[in-house]
């Protein structure tokens, strides 16, 4: 199977469980990775055959814009689920980073899920 990746993906989103972090948008960084048969795409160079990484960026940015979670967690469960419905997306590996959370974890923290099947 193939695979289509977004990496780095910068958002802003409210996040967190501190009262202070329900009052500002943080950034959280993402990478994904999704299965997706590029075949018959490619065979007819047909862009609606592809899954959209513009389409699907677009969609997480506004996820994200709407989300109100305190966890990291839920933020990753919630947009995989979404973007597996919505895609038609078999397979999805989604890693969450929030960026400043543990001063001194200078990449960061955050979770890596995996779900559906190949």
């Amino acid at each position: 199977m193939d695979r289509v990746f977004i990496e780095g993906l910068e958002v802003d989103t409210v996040i967190g469980a501190y009262d202070w972090e329900r009052d500002i948008r943080q950034c959280l960084r993402l990478d994904l990775r999704f299965a997706w048969d590029n075949r018959p795409a490619a065979a007819d160079d047909d862009l609606s055959l592809t899954l959209d990484y513009a389409t699907v960026t677009a969609r997480i940015q506004a996820f994200a814009e709407q989300a109100r979670f305190e966890l990291v967690e839920t933020f990753a469960e919630r947009l995989a689920a979404a973007l597996m419905s919505e895609f038609g997306i078999r397979w999805m590996r989604l890693k969450v980073t929030k960026p400043g959370a543990i001063a001194a974890a200078r990449g960061g923290v955050g979770v890596e899920i995996e779900r559906g099947c190949l």
